[in-house]
């Protein structure tokens, strides 16, 4: 009788004779599909013996497979008792750090934590207003070299330096809104800029110091 298996490969199929899943490794398709425990069982008069010995294969299975279960049991009820303890002592400790970044310093037990977290809180929202002053910085020093090239003449207070009515300028009109935003973002610079500290104007802004060619 032919089997349909693969050929030359190590692989896991169920016995022809005990129906038990034994390992195999068949050659030719009219390999015996029967595991070297049943190889004896082979032959008509043998049936009695087949029966017995398959009896015994199965209680022993059997066995092992309820010792097996038994021990994973045990493993998965301690590690799930791990696990509840773990989960009670992350929970209080969540409880706690919400506590404390609520706000609610006083119901937190741990001084050390809620210290740090005070100052942990604190240096980031520092930080993200250090990051949001630095993007409206660039912003405002794009919209200036913008007004630079289209704002209200000096001598033709109709038109844009840009030669067109203010009313015919796309680039004035969307910088006129924030215009007088712009003019104290500069104010702001500049003084920054004369007391000697950081400051956002753009390196071509009139009251930036040009740096001098070298060699002159």
């Amino acid at each position: 009788m032919t089997h349909d298996n693969p050929l030359h490969v190590d692989l896991l199929t169920q016995c022809w004779c005990c129906h038990a899943l034994q390992p195999f490794k068949f050659t030719s398709a009219t390999d015996q599909v029967v595991c070297s425990f049943c190889v004896r069982h082979l032959g008509a008069d043998r049936a009695e013996k087949r029966d017995q010995d398959h009896l015994r294969m199965w209680v022993e299975t059997l066995v092992d497979a309820r010792e097996s279960h038994r021990i994973a049991v045990d493993t998965l009820t301690a590690t799930l008792a791990e696990r509840d303890a773990a989960l009670a002592g992350l929970t209080a400790r969540v409880e706690e750090l919400t506590n404390v970044v609520a706000g609610e310093f006083d119901r937190a037990s741990t001084g050390p934590v809620r210290d740090l977290l005070e100052n942990e809180v604190v240096k980031r929202a520092d930080k993200r207003a250090v990051l949001e002053q630095r993007r409206n910085d660039r912003s405002m020093a794009a919209i200036w070299r913008l007004d630079r090239l289209h704002r209200q003449g000096e001598q033709d207070p109709l038109n844009c330096v840009c030669g067109r009515s203010l009313a015919r300028c796309a680039e004035w009109q969307a910088i006129e809104p924030v215009r007088q935003a712009l003019r104290d973002w500069e104010t702001k610079n500049i003084r920054l800029l004369r007391d000697g500290q950081r400051h956002a104007l753009p390196e071509d802004h009139p009251e930036v110091p040009q740096a001098r060619p070298p060699g002159r």
